[in-house]
């Protein structure tokens, strides 16, 4: 062992002991357990790593190491193998049955074969052999940590569903697209919290990519519809769980946030978030800690929030149906985006830019949409806003005809189907709305909340056409 000593010590005279993969930056969020026997050999270790972590903490045998884990959350554990009393196998694999994840890197000076492949079996990230040169050590930390993130990104890579229109950028040289624009490049360097408000549609996810993308944060941008997980798994999905928290949790698993760490979480339709998580996410927000579902420990996380919804959260305030002083947490910067009967000047451009794009990845020939065609298509409402805008161009480009025909997706045909839509040609396109929404009213006897989803839009826009049409009648 007194070479050991002697090796890291004299790794730790040189000037470059910092490290030799020139990523010795300070990482304040980065935390190692580091487990030895002997006092010397963990004081080395912890000067010699300290440029690669925001806090290091040391044990000497595996009861001390228990107390730092009920107390702290660490991204590494570097173990010795041979400790008095439990050994750091016994050590790892107790972890590993409790849900405990977090990697390991399994130092000794008497390997053998047997000794390396119960480590491999434990999921060690290496296995260094003492005596060892500090350039070995920090070369298995850079590569472990490297992992890690790789890890996390191929997660979240997993999870995104890129949509086309989300994949082209802001569409829009309206004033109050260019407006909008301005305040993204304003506020994307700053970790500011945002709040994007407008109906279902119009591109808010858009604003919260374009809002990451332009900021310098490095990492993942991870999207989550809080109205489409059930309200007792969202606390798992956002915070994770330990092995055991709940029926079914048979292993431990990160949560979003944990995956969004240091890039942006897009907390999409946040208004359909229940009460019981609104506290859960305000403390998260306040303290920049999370504790998963089953644990006893806090991990603590650098995520920007972006919040985003389809409802005026401060009518929702007065109702008692969300958190006042959420509320208030999310709504430091504000953007509203218009819907698209607000900004019809962008309709010739989005219209181009969906043909263009679509008619590529279809594989069809470029249809060319005139004047008379997009002066029709400002006439309609537009209930379902730009999302609407290129269902309807791709139904144009597979039945081949122009934009006005394809807004309620009807076929032309022959016979006395087609005789009535060539009646319903000549009526405004407001009318024919309104005969389409109605007749999948009828289909589905009444029921709002259905005929909103057949029709694409929400339940507050076909509430909203309905009363119009009393307040007319």
């Amino acid at each position: 062992m007194a070479a050991t000593k002697e090796t890291i010590n004299d790794q730790l005279r040189r000037p470059d002991a910092g490290g030799t993969n020139g990523a010795g930056s300070h990482n304040s969020l980065t935390s190692v357990l580091l487990l030895d026997d002997e006092p010397d050999i963990l004081a080395s270790l912890a000067e010699g790593l300290k440029s690669r972590f925001g806090l290091i903490e040391t044990a000497g045998d595996t009861v001390a190491a228990n107390e730092l884990l009920v107390r702290c959350h660490f991204d590494l554990i570097i173990s010795d193998i041979r400790l008095p009393g439990t050994s750091g196998l016994e050590w790892i694999r107790e972890l590993r049955e409790q849900g405990d994840t977090t990697p390991v890197i399994f130092m000794t000076a008497d390997a053998d074969l047997q000794t390396a492949i119960q480590a491999l079996r434990l999921g060690a990230s290496d296995f260094i052999l003492k005596p060892f040169k500090l350039g070995q050590m920090d070369t298995a930390v850079v590569r472990c940590l490297e992992n890690q993130r790789i890890h996390r990104e191929n997660y979240v890579l997993k999870r995104q569903v890129d949509h086309l229109y989300d994949s082209h950028g802001i569409v829009g040289s309206s004033d109050i697209m260019r407006n909008i624009c301005d305040l993204i490049k304003r506020v994307a360097p700053m970790p500011t919290t945002v709040l994007v408000e407008g109906e279902s549609g119009t591109g808010k996810e858009l604003v919260a990519r374009a809002i990451h993308n332009w900021s310098k944060r490095e990492g993942s941008f991870v999207p989550v519809n809080c109205g489409s997980v059930n309200g007792e798994l969202l606390q798992s999905e956002l915070f994770g769980h330990t092995k055991g928290a709940f029926t079914g949790a048979t292993q431990a698993r990160d949560g979003l946030f944990s995956y969004a760490n240091g890039g942006t979480l897009f907390l999409d339709e946040i208004g359909e978030m229940p009460l019981s998580m609104q506290t859960h996410l305000l403390r998260v927000m306040e303290e920049r800690v999370i504790r998963p579902v089953g644990g006893n420990y806090e991990v603590p996380v650098d995520v920007r929030v972006i919040a985003a919804t389809n409802r005026n959260l401060m009518d929702e305030v007065l109702r008692g149906e969300f958190r006042e002083d959420l509320f208030y947490r999310l709504n430091v910067l504000s953007i509203r985006m218009p819907s698209l009967r607000e900004r019809l000047e962008d309709l010739p451009e989005l219209v181009r830019h969906f043909v263009r794009s679509l008619s590529s990845d279809l594989g069809v020939p470029q249809p060319v949409i005139g004047s008379l065609e997009l002066d029709r298509l400002k006439e309609y409402e537009w209930p379902g806003n730009v999302r609407e805008l290129k269902n309807v161009i791709e139904r144009c480009l597979l039945l081949g005809q122009g934009p006005s025909k394809c807004v309620l997706g009807s076929a032309i045909g022959t016979g006395p189907a087609a005789a009535e839509e060539a009646e319903e040609d000549e009526l405004l396109l407001e009318a024919v709305e309104r005969k389409h929404i109605l007749r999948v009213l009828e289909m589905v006897d009444g029921n709002k909340s259905a005929a909103a989803r057949k029709l694409g839009v929400s339940r507050k826009t076909l509430d909203r056409k309905c009363r119009a049409w009393d307040e007319r009648a």
